[in-house]
């Protein structure tokens, strides 16, 4: 499963107790990926979770996208992910948020702007190898 981008349909939406389990590899040349909870599966598509780690910033950010415009960042506390190393990372919807958790509990939390019931698309692209992906 090393396709990327790589677009995943989530008819029912999603709510809270949701999770998505993502198992993946960062290239020794990575830059910066994403993983983008979708309203439409359109190329300009509104996000209510953009996760980005930037290798290349030493940051995650944490976005939405609404109307076709970004909200304000959101940046994480460190980087979990490290070019050249396997990661597995968990987006837990909550009735506050999403909750995304790398590897054994770097967490970062992001408040919902956009209703979670919305989204249609799970989207990961970007400098990034997949190996697993699961919705429960």
């Amino acid at each position: 499963m090393s396709n990327v981008p790589h677009k995943t349909s989530l008819p029912g939406g999603v709510r809270a107790g949701t999770v998505v389990k993502i198992r993946g590899l960062v290239p020794e040349n990575a830059g910066r990926f994403h993983v983008n909870l979708l309203l439409s599966d359109g190329p300009e598509a509104d996000a209510a979770l953009h996760f980005n780690p930037r290798l290349d910033e030493g940051v995650v950010v944490l976005n939405s996208k609404d109307k076709g415009k970004w909200g304000r960042e959101e940046r994480g506390v460190g980087l979990p992910f490290q070019r050249g190393q396997p990661f597995d990372l968990l987006l837990i919807a909550t009735e506050e948020g999403f909750k995304a958790v790398v590897g054994d509990g770097v967490c970062h939390h992001f408040q919902h702007r956009l209703p979670m019931g919305n989204i249609q698309m799970l989207e990961v692209a970007g400098d990034v190898k997949l190996d697993f992906l699961r919705v429960l």
